[in-house]
């Protein structure tokens, strides 16, 4: 399976996931590696294992194993740092977090790549304070973040409905 195949997976009252799901990566303002590494990073945190099967398969066609593991990487941190921080700001607590982090530095890939992929997980998860710090964390373009944001958007939409049909 692939793309293709994820797309025809979609039940009929999808059609409009699986349209955009076509066009998510057409004109795209990202480069391959960070639109593909964007695209494993949202898949992993859509939490269906069909839509990351068929995703990192496509993905790896694409960009090398390292974006891969290390938008894999960028999920998992999050759904951690997601959860506290979201929670944090919901309480007001002004306490150090102390969670390791320190996959960030050791992945091998740009930093802002990575960024971009943690501001998108940060979207699907909903924190505010994450989805902030990762945006300003940034030097892309308005419409590269947008492109980050739309593939999460669309992503999640897929995975909500093959999780539907189950």
């Amino acid at each position: 399976m692939s793309l293709e195949a994820l797309r025809a997976a979609l039940p009929g009252y999808a059609e409009d996931i699986e349209q955009n799901l076509g066009l998510m990566i057409d004109g795209s303002a990202l480069s391959e590696r960070q639109l593909w590494g964007t695209v494993v990073a949202v898949a992993a945190a859509a939490r269906n294992a069909v839509v990351l099967r068929e995703l990192v398969e496509e993905a790896a066609a694409h960009v090398p194993a390292e974006v891969v593991t290390a938008a894999k990487a960028a999920a998992s941190i999050m759904a951690m740092n997601n959860v506290y921080f979201r929670a944090k700001h919901v309480i007001g607590a002004d306490l150090p977090a102390r969670l390791r982090m320190r996959v960030v530095a050791r992945l091998g890939v740009d930093k802002i790549d990575f960024e971009l992929w943690c501001l998108a997980v940060s979207a699907i998860n909903g924190c505010e304070v994450c989805v902030r710090a990762h945006h300003a964390a940034l030097d892309v373009s308005a419409e590269a973040a947008n492109d980050a944001l739309r593939i999460a958007a669309i992503v999640h939409a897929a995975a909500v409905a093959l999780d539907a049909e189950v």
